[in-house]
């Protein structure tokens, strides 16, 4: 590997969007060949910087200087001319084609009519050097998530860029992949080959991986040091400042009766192509289930068959000992809850007020609770007791935030007694302060006595929640253990497919 890594500095940088600042006086430093952490809760400024540096905006004041020299980055053009590349959080791969074919096309100089005898040759000298390997005839769709990501960070070193943006790289792998992945990255800095600026909001990828980390927190670049001199604490509070966390509940110790059974259930995945198929589920009273597992692998599908929008071929749901098919009216008699995944798409009317949307589960009993001053009123408790955060409660709820929207869903949906509430992926995309409390209220309602089922990507939520934990690969459930027993390396196999 012959080229050589860059640094990267920003200078007091400041971006502002009329009278709103996203970025002040931002001044960090990635030396060249060093693996630099970018953490910051959602807004922060993280997106705002990273898209200074590399042309996307142009920033309202404040320099940038590549390997010492001030640089101008007009578009993102003029920072790929400068060796600077950027690895989104989603794939930017063609499916159809090879790995090979998505690297030659790739370069601004690549001929209308391919030599692939002599492309390949060259391909193979490039592939020769590189610390890690994919397959380059096969097609991106048959890939791995893992080898997609390593695809994507060697088509940057392919084009010869020495300085990498990697923007949440393991969003989408498994704990063996992230690791993978993450190391492979870690060796090609020490080579000198690359400097690294990853954004990530896993502080144990930081610890494992970075050299440096710097914070930011509304704008502001808030601490800075070397990742060997700080511990989880220290960054997270850097990330929140005076803001309080919210610490979940002690577990009461309790498990009832069992509230959810689903036993040989089988219906069509999304496509139409694939089986899932659920032989043995129970979640009890006063306990949480939780369900780790790659996007993918059948979550979705559980979720709907659950909620009454997918059809079982076969097999029986029963909540409480009673056939369940998820009607709203079998899902009020038994208590049951929802909060799905992006709920403003899946449990809001978006144009709707907040009042409005909060009043959802009080619609099937007509006359007193549709009155407007008592739906407002009830409203305006419910927002006051969950920390909703609204201009106004005739505001559409379209207008909140992520984690005001989930804040207000989980006010609706936990109001009243609840025997049963099925989550999917509840704090996606949510920062620190909001993910810390819709945890807290998770393990409250299962103080309660409330059976929870939780499906979750993340598996720090999964092991941080969970009673029991499974494993949902390929469809089915490969794996399930109490949470004292749970083994992480053995779960991150099974997330995989290798059981």
């Amino acid at each position: 590997m012959n080229s050589q890594a860059i640094g990267v500095e920003t200078l007091h940088m400041t971006m502002q969007f009329g009278a709103f600042t996203a970025l002040n006086d931002c001044s960090i430093h990635v030396k060249p060949g060093s693996f630099h952490a970018l953490l910051g809760e959602n807004g922060a400024g993280k997106s705002t910087l990273v898209k200074c540096m590399m042309g996307f905006y142009q920033a309202t004041s404040g320099q940038m200087l590549v390997d010492r020299k001030e640089a101008r980055i007009p578009d993102p053009k003029a920072a790929h001319a400068l060796g600077l590349g950027m690895v989104y959080q989603h794939f930017t791969l063609v499916p159809s084609l090879t790995a090979a074919e998505n690297l030659v096309i790739s370069r601004e100089d690549a001929p209308r009519v391919i030599d692939w005898r002599s492309e390949r040759a060259a391909l193979q000298a490039f592939m020769a050097d590189m610390p890690f390997q994919v397959p380059l005839d096969q097609p991106v769709r048959a890939l791995a998530a893992g080898e997609k990501q390593k695809l994507e960070i060697l088509k940057q070193l392919y084009l010869g860029r020495r300085f990498l943006i990697l923007d949440e790289p393991t969003s989408v792998l498994t704990p063996d992949e992230a690791d993978e992945v993450l190391g492979h990255v870690r060796k090609i800095c020490e080579m000198g080959a690359v400097s690294v600026l990853m954004i990530t909001h896993k502080f144990r990828e930081v610890t494992a991986y970075a050299d440096e980390v710097s914070v930011l927190r509304r704008g502001n670049l808030v601490g800075s040091g070397k990742v060997s001199d700080l511990s989880h604490a220290d960054m997270a509070a850097m990330m929140m400042g005076d803001a309080a966390v919210i610490a979940p509940s002690e577990r009461a110790a309790m498990s009832g009766n069992t509230v959810l059974q689903v036993q040989n259930a089988r219906t069509r995945d999304r496509s139409g192509l694939k089986d899932i198929e659920i032989s043995d589920l129970n979640v009890r009273a006063g306990e949480i289930v939780g369900i780790a597992g790659i996007s993918g692998n059948g979550q979705m599908e559980l979720m709907e068959i659950l909620t009454g929008q997918r059809a079982l071929e076969n097999g029986t749901i029963r909540v409480k000992g009673m056939p369940y098919t998820g009607t709203r009216k079998e899902s009020k008699q038994a208590r049951v809850r929802f909060l799905p995944e992006e709920p403003l798409q899946n449990a809001c009317a978006p144009r709707m007020s907040v009042t409005e949307n909060i009043a959802f589960r009080s619609f099937d009993g007509g006359g007193f609770w549709l009155s407007p001053g008592t739906m407002r009123s009830r409203a305006a408790d419910l927002v006051a007791a969950f920390k909703v955060k609204t201009a106004s409660l005739e505001s559409p709820i379209q207008s909140l935030s992520g984690g005001n929207v989930q804040r207000a869903v989980l006010a609706r949906e936990l109001s009243g007694e609840v025997d049963l509430l099925v989550i999917s992926n509840p704090c996606f995309g949510l920062d620190f302060s909001a993910v810390s409390e819709i945890r807290a209220r998770i393990m409250a309602t299962r103080n309660a006595n409330a059976a929870v089922l939780l499906m979750s990507e993340d598996l720090d939520e999964i092991m941080e929640l969970s009673d029991r934990v499974l494993v949902m690969s390929e469809g089915r459930i490969s794996y399930d253990a109490p949470i004292a027993q749970a083994d992480i390396a053995t779960i991150g196999h099974h997330m995989g497919g290798h059981s």
